[in-house]
């Protein structure tokens, strides 16, 4: 009697675990090669909403003869990218919408940094996004010869490179560091090879610049809850803060500027292609009157 009583009590202890592991939404699914092990998979993947037809759509002119990095992306690349991060919630955070809109925001991002379009280009100006995948006439080298953690190797610069480009030899090693490539030493991988760059770039988007601090990822999907300080410095969730975290006050705080305006008219318009429209592009859209998480650096972008 005593052994079978113990094993019921078993029973029951593993149920209730199980049950407050189904509650706490700590169950996790299999989606194959691109999402498993997470409970994020248990949501619609990427590809499940987002097709290799509507990353054309996305970006038309990518392979025009006038393209700086013609053939270099790809809806390949990014997917695979992509897949590394959705068991962490990228694309895979909350409802399909919820997704789709992800997607929209974070290519929105890479089309406005990668883009050569202007007001009077064939398609128009936000039909050339990933026109470069580099910077073309760097004005200096980038290396900050005081930092000592990620010292500059020699005969290396390390001007802007890849999806959301990366600058300066400090970024290259923080971004090499998290990517588990040592870009601080081989920093033209991001222009020799689209998946790590798209990788490069979905990892400063999941990733918080600095401790107590939220990610782009978090702002975005709704994981961050601002702090009285945030509220005094009108930092809200919403795709305004993804460019505060992103680019600090070299955007954010100055009023409407053409260089914000830009990025935020490419997420809207890729909101519209995939068919979510720009009236859901959230509250909160821009950060004209933040205060940025971070003082500004040295970098450009990065």
């Amino acid at each position: 009697m005593a052994r079978a009583a113990s094993f019921l009590l078993l029973l029951t202890l593993l149920a209730a675990a199980d049950a407050r592991r189904q509650k706490d939404g700590e169950n996790a699914c299999d989606k194959g090669w691109e999402c498993s092990g997470s409970r994020f998979c248990c949501n619609e993947t990427i590809t499940d909403y987002f097709k290799a037809y509507q990353f054309e759509e996305l970006f038309p002119k990518r392979n025009d003869s006038l393209a700086h990095a013609a053939g270099f992306w790809d809806y390949r690349a990014f997917i695979t990218a992509a897949a590394l991060f959705e068991p962490r919630g990228f694309g895979t955070t909350g409802g399909k919408e919820m997704g789709m809109k992800e997607v929209a925001a974070f290519l929105g991002h890479v089309g406005a940094k990668t883009s050569c379009g202007y007001s009077g280009a064939t398609n128009g100006s936000l039909a050339w996004g990933l026109c470069y995948k580099r910077e073309l006439s760097p004005s200096q080298s980038y290396c900050d010869d005081s930092n000592e953690l990620y010292r500059c190797a020699e005969g290396v610069e390390y001007y802007g490179r890849g999806a959301l480009p990366v600058y300066w030899n400090y970024n290259y090693g923080i971004v090499g560091k998290g990517i588990k490539q040592d870009l601080l030493n081989h920093p033209d991988l991001l222009e020799q090879n689209a998946t790590l760059a798209f990788e490069a770039a979905i990892w400063r988007w999941m990733t918080p610049m600095k401790r107590r601090q939220p990610s782009a990822h978090d702002v975005f999907v709704g994981n961050w809850k601002p702090t009285k300080k945030d509220t005094l410095s009108k930092r809200y969730p919403g795709f305004g803060a993804t460019m505060n975290i992103l680019y600090g006050d070299l955007i954010c705080g100055k009023g409407t500027i053409d260089r914000m305006n830009v990025i935020v008219s490419h997420y809207q318009h890729y909101l519209n292609l995939m068919g979510v429209g720009d009236q859901q592009s959230g509250d909160n859209l821009d950060c004209a009157d933040q205060v940025p998480f971070n003082p500004s650096s040295k970098n450009p972008d990065s």
